[in-house]
């Protein structure tokens, strides 16, 4: 079977898909949520450097072409510091 490989919107780093975190703009309710569900995806790394550009520069709104709520990044945030924060990207 083939390997799913996704990059990061963030720092551009191609990885396999079990490596990113799945942020979804689910159709047709044009929600933002995490992990699960069918719809627009865009993936980036669980690193603090990334999350904190996206959060920056507005990767994951563009990205997904909808407003991205600052709950969702809060709760990437809390995700984050759960697993470990780790800054190497």
């Amino acid at each position: 079977m083939k390997a799913n490989y996704r990059r990061c919107i963030s720092c551009r780093k191609i990885g396999l898909k079990q490596e990113f975190w799945r942020v979804i703009r689910v159709f047709p309710s044009r929600q933002v949520q995490l992990d699960e569900g069918m719809g627009r995806s865009a993936y980036i790394c669980p690193t603090s450097n990334c999350l904190s550009v996206a959060q920056k520069k507005n990767r994951l709104g563009r990205s997904l072409n909808t407003l991205v709520p600052k709950a969702l990044y809060q709760l990437l945030w809390q995700r984050l510091i759960q697993t470990g924060d780790d800054t190497s990207s």
